[in-house]
């Protein structure tokens, strides 16, 4: 983009490309479920519902407002564009189009590691198909076509190679690719040969075959030739696997579970009309909606796994509202059309004979239906009053949501979504906004008061940013790939001082840093984090045990009732330093932790190997100095 800008002599910056771009590829996403949504259902209208829908979705908006410089900025349109062009080669049975949907996996590949939802995906698409018996000549063109050309460009990105074909992830599309080919070619044989030949033949090629590809299939996976599962996927199908397994991956918030009000908070209205888009589908099975019925089914289960997922469920809910709604307002504004007054359904039985009848026979009916007119029993005229006052409340109602809809959207992302994350605001009882600008501050003293070579430990959360605020070397970040380095930092933090010196000195570590919100409120704290570092250090040292640090009764509490290996521990002493002899709250006492509502049960801490270099205006960020040795006669 920087390229081609500069090309056509546009002189932007690469910072500003780079906040742009989440925005820029938000539009061709609204473009992009435009195009697939009108695959799906065939409708314009709802395609441009959905394209409304999405454009302010929370779910989305949260990762494609300016700034948000990351994968999935990009990836969520390579995603949709993807289902765009595979439901179209679907409908089209088009090898052009089974091509540009290639191309497109090839971009998602290239983007984001999400890209085996979508390798997953549509072979499950295609077996649907198969063994409802809506498989044709175009399935079996768009499948061969976008699987051999999309896993040959696929295994082009060096961090997918031979993984393409080898690992457990991508062995439903290979499956699927050599199933399609028995199933043509039983089909060839099938009409080659008499009925009782072809069933002989097909019992032994059934056992045959179903013989052959278990014996490779385990030989594979003894030899290595078919890699594992990986942890993350098990996390898929057992959300506590993580947690008691790979705690590293389950301590990252955006693993956690989705909470039923996080679907509310990101989803809103979508929530109500998502079944229903699913009804409209079901109203009327096509090869392409039955994709999007399957989108809809996987991605609220894998939402609900992974609260991270709730991004790619938000393109497929905007689909089905945009459908739902399309429909609704298709169904009842037919009853707003107006009629003229005095209209009267004729009955079928009764045309031709008051054609041919006389005119007493006409009078007769002319009075009968002045009488129901007047009685308001079968009257058509009142009928049709009725359809359009009902008609204009279903529409109005609709239209009252989407308005609705629209202000929950903006609010959300005014007030969730667009803040900056290392500048926290919060709003006073007289309604004036309070700036938190503690974590620039403490950033900026470590780059103006600390040599170029000093190192940091903190918890993984804030190594990006101390690395590129405060350009200072961090002991992990958010990239550190290494369980046992990162296990170091959180068996350091869980140790008592006396031990934990041992483990700083020999990571040559000058500086800690912690985050501490219990002055001002401020819940994601390292306190709050803390039982995951017990949990990631107890996973290579044995002896930090997670339930040292809870209560009898098995609670975490901070106060005097929490457990001495909580209350002694470095995290414990780094966090509440000088914290107890500090008034919060008028009318509590001293040492009163306004996130845990609780007053700590440790108040005189004195350390011993570090001492407090600096605390921020609000206390949200505390760093302190490590002490060198003393020296030994």
């Amino acid at each position: 983009m920087y390229w081609i800008l500069h090309a056509l002599h546009f002189t932007v910056q690469i910072r500003n490309i780079c906040v742009m771009t989440a925005p820029f590829f938000a539009s061709l996403t609204c473009m992009a479920t435009y195009m697939f949504t009108k695959e799906v259902h065939n409708s314009t209208g709802a395609g441009l519902v959905a394209a409304a829908m999405i454009a302010v979705v929370p779910g989305y908006i949260s990762r494609s407002v300016a700034g948000s410089f990351d994968n999935e900025a990009v990836a969520i349109f390579a995603l949709v564009f993807t289902f765009f062009l595979w439901t179209r080669a679907v409908r089209t049975g088009s090898i052009f189009w089974s091509v540009g949907c290639a191309l497109s996996y090839f971009y998602m590949v290239s983007a984001w590691g999400g890209y085996v939802f979508i390798i997953n995906l549509i072979p499950l698409h295609v077996l649907v198909l198969l063994f409802t018996g809506r498989f044709s000549q175009r399935v079996y063109i768009a499948y061969c076509t976008v699987y051999v050309l999309g896993t040959i460009l696929a295994m082009q990105i060096r961090f997918v190679g031979f993984a393409a074909v080898q690992s457990s992830e991508h062995m439903l599309a290979l499956g699927t690719f050599g199933l399609l080919q028995l199933y043509t070619f039983v089909g060839f044989v099938r009409r080659m040969l008499d009925s009782e030949t072809f069933k002989r033949l097909f019992r032994v090629g059934i056992t045959t075959g179903a013989a052959v590809a278990t014996v490779a299939v385990v030989l594979g996976q003894i030899s290595g030739a078919i890699s594992p599962w990986t942890g993350r996927f098990y996390s898929f199908l057992d959300p506590t696997y993580a947690k008691d397994h790979i705690p590293i991956i389950a301590s990252v918030s955006e693993h956690q579970p989705t909470a039923w009000a996080s679907y509310f908070f990101d989803l809103h209205l979508l929530v109500f009309l998502f079944p229903a888009g699913l009804y409209f589908c079901f109203r009327k099975l096509t090869d392409t909606n039955t994709f999007g019925i399957l989108y809809g089914v996987t991605s609220i289960y894998f939402s609900g796994v992974m609260v991270r997922l709730m991004l790619v469920l938000a393109p497929i809910a905007c689909v089905l509202g945009g459908i739902a709604v399309s429909e609704t307002l298709k169904t009842y504004s037919r009853f707003m059309k107006p009629r003229p007054f005095g209209y009267v359904k004729k009955s079928s039985g009764s045309s031709s004979s008051s054609s041919s009848g006389s005119s007493s026979s006409s009078s007769s009916s002319s009075s009968s239906s002045s009488s129901a007119a007047s009685s308001g029993k079968g009257d058509a005229p009142l009928e049709m009053q009725y359809a359009s006052l009902i008609g204009m409340i279903v529409v109005g109602a609709t239209a009252f949501l989407l308005v609705l809809y629209t202000v929950h959207c903006t609010w959300v992302t005014s007030e969730a979504y667009s803040s900056p994350s290392i500048v926290l605001a919060a709003k006073q009882h007289d309604g004036s906004r309070l700036i938190f600008d503690d974590f620039r501050e403490a950033y900026w003293w470590l780059r103006q008061n600390t040599h170029e070579g000093a190192r940091v430990m903190s918890w993984w959360d804030y190594g990006y940013q101390i690395a590129g605020m405060a350009n200072r070397t961090v002991i992990v970040d958010n990239n550190t790939w290494n369980n046992s380095h990162i296990a170091e930092v959180g068996t350091a933090m869980a140790s008592r001082e006396e031990d934990a010196i041992h483990i700083i000195r020999n990571l040559d570590v000058e500086y800690v840093l912690i985050i501490f919100g219990g002055l001002t409120g401020y819940s994601s704290d390292d306190i709050n984090k803390f039982l995951w570092m017990v949990r990631i250090g107890g996973s290579t040292h044995k002896h930090i045990v997670e339930a040292d640090y809870y209560t009898p009764q098995g609670q975490y509490r901070v106060d005097s009732a929490g457990a001495p290996a909580l209350l002694n521990c470095l995290m414990y002493k780094l966090t509440y330093y000088r914290f107890g002899q500090v008034y919060t709250e008028r009318g509590r006492p001293s040492g009163f932790d306004r996130v845990r509502g609780a007053e700590i049960g440790n108040k005189n801490i004195e350390l011993q190997y570090l001492e407090e270099a600096f605390t921020s205006q609000h206390w949200l960020v505390r760093i302190y100095k490590v002490l060198p040795p003393e020296n030994r006669v």
